[in-house]
């Protein structure tokens, strides 16, 4: 593993190892136990996108691991005026020992990636949120026990967030449903590498009805209908997506002991409803916190060399 561009890119071993230290890392951070792995290391965090929770978690974490987090925003490095990426990616392997970048296309991360000579972290592209999903499956194995063989349910946009949760929840052995509208399925590379885990044996199904996915789910996930970028389509969206929000009705035919996920920000009453939303939001807080101790989970296994 060396770097984290997208969870295609790992194994099923690779994955559970990082969760299985992203559940170290938060019992020693819980119980005051000092985990200096990263002491006078340096990330350096590219930011085309706005963040909340990509920030300030990948920031805290390197704190807590010893580490110092530079925020480079895209408006005041030479890449907003032009700079070539692969170029930029050269400049910051002379000085940090990993990069962490948030961006639109997820070509911009491969080429830097390619041009690197220090680890780069996907931490968010139009294409994938692998970070994210890390917390996810983090935070329902720590409400399941396990994840092999639990039933994932993705509602909603066939974005970013579907496309991650789909080869991840595959990856790890659950089933995964999917329910997405005409015209916003999930990328036909993730489409094409889920039909190949089928031929292996993995259960998946990519539905138009948003009920019958939820049945029987043990993890309902969900996600914003207009994302960064797309304000203009907001309107569009709340008519297309009519029917596609994660509601009492909806959770009712999912498991009892049901989990909601939700990566954040949400919008209520679109997407998801407040009364779900605040039925679930232990689980789903324990999620944001969970980026967290994933991503540190994630920056040791790269940078701790």
């Amino acid at each position: 593993m060396k770097h984290l561009l997208k969870l295609m890119d790992l194994s099923k071993e690779e994955i559970l190892e990082i969760l299985n230290l992203g559940d170290q890392l938060k019992y020693e951070q819980k119980h005051g136990i000092a985990h200096h792995r990263l002491e006078g290391k340096t990330l350096g965090m590219v930011f085309e996108k706005a963040s909340t929770r990509t920030r300030v978690s990948f920031e805290v974490g390197m704190f807590q691991l010893g580490g110092h987090a530079l925020f480079l925003s895209s408006k005041e490095l030479q890449i907003g005026r032009g700079e070539a990426v692969e170029d930029t990616a050269r400049v910051l392997s002379r000085y940090c020992d990993g990069v962490m970048i948030r961006t639109f296309a997820q070509k911009e991360v491969e080429d830097f990636a390619r041009c690197a000579s220090i680890p780069v972290i996907n931490g968010l592209t139009d294409f994938a949120h692998p970070c994210q999903v890390l917390a996810d499956l983090m935070t329902v194995r720590e409400y399941k026990g396990h994840l092999e063989g639990l039933k994932l349910c993705f509602i909603g946009d066939g974005n970013n967030m579907a496309n991650s949760m789909i080869v991840g929840g595959l990856k790890v052995g659950m089933r995964v449903s999917a329910a997405c509208p005409a015209g916003y399925r999930p990328s036909p590379t993730v489409l094409e590498f889920a039909q190949s885990m089928v031929k292996s044996g993995a259960k998946f199904e990519l539905l138009s009805d948003p009920l019958e996915a939820a049945k029987d789910a043990d993890v309902v996930v969900t996600d914003v209908w207009a994302s960064m970028g797309q304000e203009q389509q907001a309107e569009q969206r709340r008519r297309d997506f009519k029917g596609y929000c994660v509601d009492q009705a909806m959770m009712q035919l999912a498991h009892p002991d049901a989990i909601v996920q939700h990566c954040l920000p949400a919008h209520k009453g679109e997407e998801i409803t407040e009364e779900v939303f605040e039925a679930h939001a232990p689980e789903i807080f324990e999620e944001t916190e969970n980026r967290l101790h994933a991503q540190k989970a994630v920056m040791v296994r790269l940078m701790a060399q």
